[in-house]
């Protein structure tokens, strides 16, 4: 549920990207939607909404959300300040390789990697499961800032907005596809040693 949750500000982003042109007219307010930098501004306001909330419903604030949210007000900010869409558009991919690097490197540094310190908690498994994962989601995260870049640069704009939403929900769905079928022929054996 958190996950989909997390794609909110992406599907305003979409939304308000393909709303270029619209005027919006609330008496003495006239604004003109100017495609990726009013999208950008919204990704930004959606995305501290969405920290604030998180922080302020479950009493904690995951350090990736923070992260996350650093680099969209920078890469957003520089987006607008610069009117240059390309700063926007290396976000994910900073922000993904980030994180790659982040999983890879904890599976050589500490006594748990980063996955078995997320789900940890949550599930016990064995140390070759964890590693799996852990790999599993490092170059998860790689791929998908490579695929981030590469359509950045060889298709339109308009594509990479459009990219941008089907990939992260298609890429979500999928991680989590992988993750459930690395951990369930252990959740099997979990629950019939409690029976």
């Amino acid at each position: 549920m958190k996950q989909l949750a997390e794609l909110v500000p992406i599907l305003l982003f979409f939304i308000v990207y393909k709303m270029d042109g619209y005027q919006l007219d609330l008496g003495p307010i006239h604004y003109q939607f100017d495609g990726i930098y009013t999208a950008t501004a919204v990704l930004m306001l959606a995305t501290a909404v969405q920290v604030i909330y998180a922080r302020i419903s479950t009493g904690k604030l995951e350090k990736r959300q923070l992260w996350l949210l650093i680099a969209v007000l920078v890469f957003g900010g520089a987006t607008i300040v610069l009117r240059n869409q390309l700063f926007i558009q290396w976000k994910p991919t900073i922000f993904n390789w980030a994180l790659g690097l982040a999983f890879l490197g904890s599976q050589f540094i500490g006594r748990q990697n980063l996955i078995a310190r997320t789900l940890g908690s949550q599930l016990v498994a064995p140390y070759e499961v964890w590693t799996r994962l852990n790999y599993v989601w490092s170059v998860y995260f790689l791929i998908v800032g490579s695929l981030n870049l590469y359509v950045a640069y060889h298709f339109s704009e308009e594509f990479w907005v459009s990219y941008k939403l089907y990939s992260a929900i298609g890429f979500t769905v999928a991680l989590s596809i992988a993750t459930v079928a690395i951990l369930a022929p252990h959740l099997k054996e979990e629950d019939s040693g409690n029976n």
